[in-house]
């Protein structure tokens, strides 16, 4: 269609990328496999900013629920402005930039490799500058992204990491799952969330709430909240809303409870029952919950991908979203595409 903004036009080419990196993309991800199959770390380190940093942290509970491989972010501050050595022996590194240009993070792979960490880079461009500082350099294959929002280099920064996951721990059930994303994503695509849409029209800020992997989708929800609509959205885990944050809420404020098909359905929808006891107007991907409204979702039936599915369908609701509310979501006020920070 003419009219289609960017955005729209490269959440439909999710699943097609996803495609095309999961059947031409994966010898660097094999070979990165290998040397730290090899090499034994003791724990993981990333780095990142953004929808990359919420990529990161998706990574983080895949990794530790799946190796039981402790995973810490670092702020690449330590490297870029203190300057500060981290004894990173042992270890392995992880940057994920979807540009590779951002001096920071380029300056704590650098830092991370001086100090024996093996290093991956985790890019949609593998002649930038992280890519050139890592060991490994995982190419996204999301093609050029000319939307400021990240849509598709979110989802494949995340199969990247999966993939690298799969293929370390030479995983067969995950590797399955993944090679079944893409087929699913067409389904996720076409889950508009008409309900919140309605709900949001006039709204001027949300809760949005998620656990485990899926609490990065919330952080990531929250942000496109800010980048494309210009609501004030905050992510929470739903383990800890109720421990201060419910405080702001008001009759008939809107939750946006993100439930994924794992370990932490039940409580994030006990939560969000809750919530809307107290008279909050709460939604949640999930069939099973009681007192809140339930959104359509695409199940895929391994929990370390099923929250992927979730951004997915939220990205054509907020581009939905942002159209109905008279904005550009391929122009968000005061952002551009690449922003270096050192």
């Amino acid at each position: 269609m003419q009219n289609q903004t960017f955005m729209r036009r490269e959440i439909l080419q999710i699943p097609q990328v996803t495609r095309n990196l999961l059947e031409n993309g994966m010898a660097p991800v094999v070979a990165a496999a290998q040397q730290l199959r090899q090499a034994q770390p003791r724990f993981l380190v990333t780095t990142a900013r953004g929808s990359s940093d919420h990529a990161a942290t998706y990574l983080k509970y895949a990794f530790e629920l799946s190796m039981g491989l402790p995973v810490a972010s670092v702020g690449p501050s330590v490297a870029s402005i203190f300057a500060a050595p981290l004894k990173l022996d042992g270890a392995a590194f992880l940057g994920i930039s979807q540009s590779g240009q951002s001096p920071d993070i380029v300056s704590m792979a650098k830092a991370a490799s001086d100090q024996g960490a093996v290093c991956v880079a985790i890019t949609n461009d593998i002649m930038a500058p992280l890519a050139r500082q890592c060991h490994h350099s995982i190419d996204i294959r999301a093609g050029c992204e000319f939307s400021v929002a990240a849509t598709k280099t979110f989802v494949s920064s995340v199969v990247s990491g999966l993939a690298l996951l799969a293929h370390w721990q030479e995983d067969k059930p995950l590797l399955d799952a993944l090679h079944r994303l893409p087929a699913q994503m067409e389904k996720a695509t076409k889950n508009h969330w008409p309900e919140l849409l309605e709900a949001m029209q006039n709204r001027r800020s949300l809760l949005v709430l998620g656990r485990g992997p899926g609490f990065a989708i919330s952080n990531e929800a929250a942000l496109k909240f800010k980048e494309t609509c210009q609501i004030h959205a905050e992510s929470y885990s739903s383990a800890e809303v109720l421990h201060g944050p419910v405080a702001v809420l008001s009759q008939g404020d809107v939750v946006l409870a993100l439930s994924a098909r794992d370990a932490a359905e039940a409580a994030i929808n006990g939560v969000a029952d809750q919530l809307a006891a107290r008279g909050g107007k709460v939604f949640v991907t999930s069939d099973s919950a009681q007192k809140a409204e339930p959104l359509e979702f695409v199940a895929t039936g391994h929990p370390l991908t099923d929250p992927l599915l979730l951004i997915v369908s939220f990205y054509a609701f907020i581009e939905r979203l942002a159209r109905a509310r008279g904005l550009n979501p391929d122009q968000p006020r005061n952002l551009r595409k690449v922003t270096e920070t050192v």
